[in-house]
């Protein structure tokens, strides 16, 4: 088999909304630019920290889409496109605030009224955007991360990556067959074996070093469907079978950046080390 090269970059700069494609995309520490440094929370009545939402209890948000100009993030409903909100990408600079994800606590900054009262309208409750500044700072979990490695607001872990092979093996099980944007990864290669990625403890892509952490364990978001907002069974079920270890089910690999810089697709993904897969395959 030839060397895998990487497919497709996407990025989800609003947490739990739709992802942007890029053919390029600048790696920084927490991620890639512009990837999950925004999210919806909804405000505590008692005044402790806003709490993060998502297309878990809301799946409405699977269907806003986002996208990027040279100084704005675009956000509509994919059913009334006309009624677009623009978020400036340099930040805000507004109001201070705490905000959680998960089981952190996080400084974020207001977006602004605007953007609060366009969510608010879109969810049916009173929300608000925020924007992670640059002196933020969320730590990886220190069992998988060295010293000093952030993240935005992802659920864990700065770069998400998955290759053709699992997504091509997932399908051939299913009655159904389901797109990759279920799983919301950042990194898609393509010329991989099943679940191969699992293996890549140190990899290059382009010029750029990654290390491959942990497998990621999968939640009901897999289960919304993105073109509809309406949850099935699917793929959770199937993963199941054949992907389940500890009462966890795990697909795709969360990755650590080693390197900065711009990586571009059809870049090859050159593996330098090794290990064995938490979930055996094959």
């Amino acid at each position: 088999m030839n060397a895998p090269l990487l497919k497709e970059i996407r990025i989800y700069p609003i947490k739990s909304l739709g992802g942007i494609v890029l053919p390029e995309a600048v790696v920084e520490p927490k991620g890639f630019r512009y990837d999950r440094r925004w999210m919806l929370v909804s405000p505590d009545p008692a005044g402790g920290p806003a709490r993060f939402l998502t297309q878990r209890a809301h799946t409405v948000m699977a269907l806003v889409e986002q996208q990027l100009t040279d100084t704005t993030l675009r956000v509509f409903h994919r059913r009334w496109p006309d009624d677009v909100l623009e978020v400036p990408l340099s930040g805000s600079g507004g109001e201070r605030l705490d905000v959680t994800v998960w089981d952190d606590t996080v400084t974020a900054e207001a977006v602004g009224a605007e953007a609060d009262a366009w969510f608010s309208r879109l969810l049916g409750f009173p929300a608000r955007l925020v924007h992670m500044p640059d002196d933020a700072r969320r730590p990886v979990d220190q069992k998988y991360a060295r010293p000093g490695d952030l993240v935005s607001f992802a659920d864990g872990y700065p770069f998400l990556a998955i290759g053709t092979g699992s997504m091509d093996e997932l399908n051939r099980r299913l009655d159904q067959p389901l797109e990759m944007t279920r799983f919301r990864p950042n990194l898609i290669m393509e010329g991989t074996r099943p679940h191969e990625e699992d293996t890549w403890y140190h990899f290059r892509i382009g010029g750029l070093d990654f290390y491959g952490v942990k497998p990621c364990a999968r939640c009901v978001l897999t289960t919304v469907d993105p073109q509809t907002g309406q949850k099935g069974k699917e793929p959770l079920r199937t993963l199941g079978t054949y992907r389940q270890l500890n009462n966890k089910i795990y697909f795709g690999q969360n990755v650590l950046p080693a390197s900065a810089g711009t990586l571009r697709v059809g870049s090859p993904v050159q593996v330098l080390e090794y290990r064995p897969a938490l979930v055996p395959f094959g």
